[in-house]
């Protein structure tokens, strides 16, 4: 009944996943598989927002993925905290494509990693005279008719970095999607607080499914229609955990995860929501 009100249907086809983006005035939104990491594209009106792109092993993956698709150039390149599974690669997808802006979330020199990935992440970034946006809440990307606004990190200084993520709450028309990275309960409490979160047709579940992730308050304030989790499989981390699921199973049965389904794949044109592959 919810998903009438709300004007969404979805459709599923089980077919070879072919080179797509979406037509003019569509939204699409790629939750690309990397194992157990992170990888997130969204295309509408000819702009192009990459969040993340997993682990280097993952690099030529995602790069063939994007150039299969005619992507050259990435409008908006976010990075959303500085853990290989989501950013190991993020020197080469620098390197191989034009890139607009470059969102990271504010991190105190404490927080900064001296891990090689993260070193030649910036050097790519200088090499290419790119600056480095720090989000902050209220900042918002424009992708034609879609945006993208940044509800989360509140802050730097976290001591869990997986707490530093940017978060996304991203609208099209009124279709819905919620992006929190490897979010924890202390920034999803940030979130409630800030005021932006609401009712969301889709929801890529927090830190791939953790149970520190993904809590009874978050998903009571955001009730998400879909779900999609980012996870490898047979990971060793037990991703996605069952807490997690049975949390999920309140508000949906439409819960994709990429270890089972593979890269999943979602099209809105402002009303409806449809799951093309």
């Amino acid at each position: 009944m919810l998903l009438i009100v709300c004007g969404i249907f979805l459709w599923k086809r089980y077919s070879k996943p072919k080179p797509y983006l979406a037509a003019d005035d569509t939204l699409a939104v790629h939750f690309i598989d990397v194992g157990q990491g992170d990888c997130t594209l969204l295309a509408c009106d000819g702009r192009i927002m990459l969040i993340d792109c997993g682990e280097y092993q993952y690099l030529s993956r995602v790069t063939k993925y994007l150039s299969a698709r005619g992507i050259k150039r990435i409008d908006c390149l976010v990075a959303t905290h500085p853990h290989s599974d989501h950013m190991g690669g993020m020197a080469g997808i620098v390197k191989d494509f034009d890139i607009g802006e470059v969102i990271v979330p504010p991190l105190d020199d404490w927080q900064l990693p001296t891990a090689v990935y993260y070193e030649k992440f910036l050097d790519a970034c200088a090499d290419k005279g790119l600056q480095l946006t720090q989000a902050v809440p209220g900042y918002t990307v424009s992708l034609g008719d879609a945006r993208a606004e940044v509800i989360a990190p509140a802050h730097s200084g976290y001591e869990d970095l997986n707490d530093s993520s940017v978060a996304f709450m991203v609208t099209h028309g009124s279709v819905s999607l919620l992006l929190t990275g490897d979010a924890e309960t202390q920034s999803e409490h940030e979130m409630i607080g800030g005021g932006r979160l609401r009712h969301v047709n889709v929801y890529k579940a927090g830190h791939h499914g953790s149970s520190s992730s993904s809590s009874e308050a978050l998903l009571a304030a955001v009730t998400p229609d879909i779900a999609v989790i980012s996870c490898g499989k047979d990971n060793s981390y037990g991703h996605p955990s069952a807490s997690v699921l049975k949390r999920l199973r309140r508000y949906t049965d439409r819960i994709y995860r990429t270890d089972k389904d593979g890269t999943v794949v979602l099209e809105s044109d402002g009303k409806v929501l449809r799951i093309i592959e």
